[in-house]
């Protein structure tokens, strides 16, 4: 399938920070995908927090199934639109790279320990990861990716860290964020496709928990619609077919809902390159209908789920596990790696070393500098 114009095309890929010859058999964007998938930071993502911490259950989603299925729903709607799949797939297996382990509580958590130190921001640190933490090849630090790729990376960032940002690397990836320009299709697709993956899953991880009941989401139109057209297309669906059914549903609708309405918004802009994509306000998008439907879901999940107190109370427990281990780093660096206790910035030392561990490697560590266990 040849790309449309507005696709980021990687013949013409504004390149890596440190030149390197071309590959034989891959272009740019695979070879992003392929130095993603083997760094050690994608790995840790399979023992990494979506909702439901890691010990609570063999079949919720981790980080790393999330970011798998992000990249699924990323290709399909990238293949429909014409623009580059491989691409969307790098971004989408990279995006979640630097979390911290416990999800939002444990980057929470150490955002308020670094609060005097410059933040912590996990969209801001899968830049890091990507451009500085990894250690695999012999002539620089990180994965030396491809311009498009980081860019889709950085997906939120400060006025203060984007001008940090521009001051180390002129007119870079995060330079957008000053200027108000938008990043390329691929990037805004993998935004997008982000909130539709976790909102599936998380309605299927959440109702395994027992922690929300197929009856509450029947309030919620986008959910309660669909469920409607299994049931009366299969009556005889009982128990998780229902579910599973209603839940491939919902994707379908929302995965074409995004294809119709970026459809109609290209061929109103009719953008001669990607470099007309960045200039245009954002292309990639709901309807308005299915827009204020996915944030009704997004309501429900907030209330119901994410601030349900059998999670909170776990949540909590992962906040302090965090605030205590950056103390005990803090005062004591040498029960770190010698790269981490070596380097002058100790507290960004202390806040890349705990947002690259698992979930249950903090828990260890924890129980091990304290004598107690921090999670039950």
């Amino acid at each position: 399938m040849s790309l449309a114009a507005y696709a980021c095309l990687p013949a013409r890929s504004r390149g890596r920070r440190h030149a390197e010859p071309p590959a034989p058999t891959r272009d740019a964007f695979q070879r992003d995908r392929d130095r993603i998938v083997h760094s050690t930071a994608f790995r840790r993502l399979v023992y990494k927090t979506q909702v439901f911490l890691n010990h609570e259950g063999d079949l919720f989603r981790t980080r790393l199934t999330h970011s798998l299925e992000v990249a699924q729903l990323g290709r399909s709607i990238a293949r429909a639109l014409r623009i580059n799949e491989d691409l969307v797939e790098a971004i989408a297996l990279a995006h979640d790279l630097g979390h911290t382990p416990f999800g939002h509580a444990g980057q929470d958590a150490l955002n308020d320990c670094m609060a005097g130190h410059g933040g912590f921001e996990h969209n801001l640190q899968s830049l890091r990861v990507v451009d500085a933490l990894e250690h695999r090849y012999p002539q620089y630090d990180g994965l030396n990716l491809s311009f498009e790729t980081r860019e889709g990376i950085l997906k939120h960032c400060s006025r203060a860290n984007a001008e940090r940002l521009e001051a180390a690397e002129p007119n870079g990836v995060a330079r957008r964020f000053l200027d108000r320009t938008q990043p390329g299709l691929e990037a805004q697709l993998c935004n997008l496709a982000d909130a539709i993956a976790y909102n599936a899953h998380d309605i299927d991880d959440g109702v395994r928990s027992g922690l929300i009941t197929v009856e509450q989401l029947s309030d919620v139109e986008l959910f309660a619609r669909h469920r409607r057209e299994a049931l009366a297309e299969h009556p005889q669906l009982q128990g998780r077919r229902v579910l599973y059914e209603t839940i491939r549903r919902m994707l379908s609708a929302q995965v074409y809902d995004v294809i119709d309405a970026t459809r109609a918004a290209l061929e109103a802009l009719a953008p001669a390159d990607a470099d007309a994509i960045r200039k245009a306000p954002p292309v990639v998008a709901f309807s308005d209908t299915m827009q204020a439907q996915s944030e009704d879901l997004k309501r429900f999940l907030f209330r119901n789920l994410y601030r349900h107190p059998q999670v909170t109370q776990t949540t909590d427990q992962a906040r302090q596990v965090v605030r205590e281990l950056f103390a005990a780093y803090l005062e004591r660096s040498a029960e770190m790696p010698a790269s981490y206790d070596e380097r002058q910035d100790r507290p960004r030392a202390v806040a890349d070393y705990i947002a690259g561990m698992t979930d249950r490697f903090a828990v260890r560590e924890h129980e091990r500098l304290t004598g107690r266990r921090g999670i039950a």
